[in-house]
């Protein structure tokens, strides 16, 4: 691109401008993997689930979101993160409208699924065009603090929204609700993004590779969400692994060998910044989805408070985040970021083992008041250092497949967490379903996502580097 092409585009495209767009992205995507969460009991009565097939709600979200995220990221990259933006936008936002709509339990999670096939679209191009506005400096920790808070804030406050809307009007509306938004954020993509000029490219497309890294992912994180129907040891899920893991092998020979443009540079994946940052952010998503499912759980079934009610409990977490990511901007001119890892990683842990210490006689401000708001400070203290780490010096022609990438472990993370401690939590309870038995459950998915946590602060100290100038140009 020629110098007065860039300065075109800066003029055109204020850096404000572009954070805002990115920050109404994130929020949104983030509101949508939580907004459910609340509504999953009238939407089971609704739609007819069986058992514990209304988890699919959530399942199949995270699954196509977290399964096409790298193929997603590399679009962006290879096809210009504008364009690719609009589309996963307007699809994300149709397939709101369809679940919105749903007479059917398979309705809704088909609708799920495309809503989710759209977020991978999305949230790589809009984390790689911050990732390009501001590469480096105080207005890159700036700008990651506030796409911080408005990520965490979309997570919490969609708990909120979910139970308002759902209580007071109807569970279609936390399918409605998106599709606004989408529209807005659609709108706003349009006018604040550029449209750059792109580098011809002579080398054909990776097909072969994107259709290997998602189909392995999918399969192994599939087959994982579905042992609930099962067990770990049932010929399904022993098939649907290792089918998996044989395909993401296939894939990293596929990428060694390749003469075409890659999917993934393999050089990227061995990086130890990369590496460890997205080690940290599987475990991080395991722990905190699977946190948001059994708390909303906890105030509902066994302390008995409706959906809105629950959903405003969980504000003390959301302005701890929001106060952690500001933080973490003040800190970061003198800490480093794995220090910052480090020590959110400690608290999210103790505040997490706080957690499991409810019980069936328990209240809001006994159990859940102090825990949510060393939690979630906690939360946001490592949301902004640890993007900046998995992306700083990252190629400026591979910034999509890294936040494909960081994403990627964020949701195959999430579902693997509801999966394992799901099940944990669900053996744990038994079938009498009584409250005590109930709060049990909920108390021992709680430690595991402590312990989830405790692996992460490991993750960062013997991964991470230490100092920015460890940080390698990829």
């Amino acid at each position: 691109m020629s110098t007065s092409t860039d300065a075109r585009v800066r003029g055109t495209t204020p850096a404000g401008l572009t954070l805002l767009t990115v920050s109404v992205v994130q929020f949104m995507v983030s509101l949508d993997l939580s907004v459910v969460n609340v509504g999953l009991p009238e939407i089971a009565a609704a739609l007819r689930f069986d058992g514990a097939g209304v988890t699919w709600v959530i399942h199949a979200y995270a699954l196509t979101f977290g399964g096409l995220l790298l193929a997603g990221g590399k679009a962006a990259d290879r096809y210009g993160r504008r364009r690719v933006l609009l589309i996963g936008l307007t699809l994300f936002a149709a397939a709101s409208l369809a679940g919105g709509f749903a007479q059917e339990a398979s309705h809704l999670v088909a609708a799920r699924a495309v809503q989710g096939v759209g977020a991978a679209a999305v949230a790589p191009a809009a984390l790689a065009l911050l990732t390009e506005t501001f590469p480096s400096g105080a207005a890159r920790r700036r700008a990651f603090g506030v796409w911080s808070a408005t990520n965490a804030a979309g997570g919490a406050l969609g708990i909120l929204i979910g139970g308002l809307l759902t209580e007071y009007v109807s569970w279609r509306w936390v399918m409605f609700v998106n599709a606004p938004m989408a529209l807005a954020a659609l709108g706003l993509a349009w006018r604040a993004v550029a449209v750059r000029e792109r580098p011809e490219r002579h080398v054909s497309p990776d097909i072969p590779g994107a259709l290997l890294a998602t189909g392995g992912m999918t399969l192994v994180v599939f087959a994982i969400v579905n042992s609930d129907q099962g067990s770990w040891t049932s010929l399904p899920t022993i098939l649907g692994v290792t089918l998996g893991l044989v395909l993401l092998v296939a894939f990293v020979i596929v990428e060694k060998t390749t003469t075409r443009d890659p999917l993934v540079r393999l050089g990227l994946l061995t990086t130890r910044s990369v590496a460890g940052a997205n080690a940290y952010n599987l475990l991080l998503g395991a722990a905190m989805a699977s946190a948001f499912y059994f708390v909303s759980l906890y105030l509902q079934q066994v302390l008995g408070h409706g959906p809105a009610s629950a959903g405003a409990m969980f504000l003390p977490f959301t302005g701890g985040v929001i106060a952690g990511s500001f933080l973490a901007v003040r800190m970061g001119a003198s800490v480093q970021p794995r220090t910052l890892l480090v020590i959110g990683g400690v608290g999210a842990s103790l505040g997490f083992a706080w957690f499991g210490f409810i019980g069936a006689d328990g209240s809001f401000l006994a159990d859940v008041l102090g825990p949510s708001v060393l939690t979630g400070s906690s939360f946001g203290l490592c949301l902004g250092p640890l993007v900046s780490v998995a992306t700083i010096g990252v190629r400026v022609a591979e910034v999509g497949v890294a936040s494909g990438l960081l994403n990627s472990s964020r949701q195959i993370g999430a579902a693997l967490g509801l999966a394992v401690f799901g099940t944990a939590a669900s053996q744990r309870t038994g079938a009498t379903l009584s409250r005590a038995d109930l709060a049990d459950g909920y108390a021992l998915g709680l430690w595991l996502c402590a312990a989830s946590f405790a692996l992460a602060v490991l993750v960062a100290v013997v991964a991470l580097p230490r100092h920015r100038d460890e940080l390698p140009l990829h």
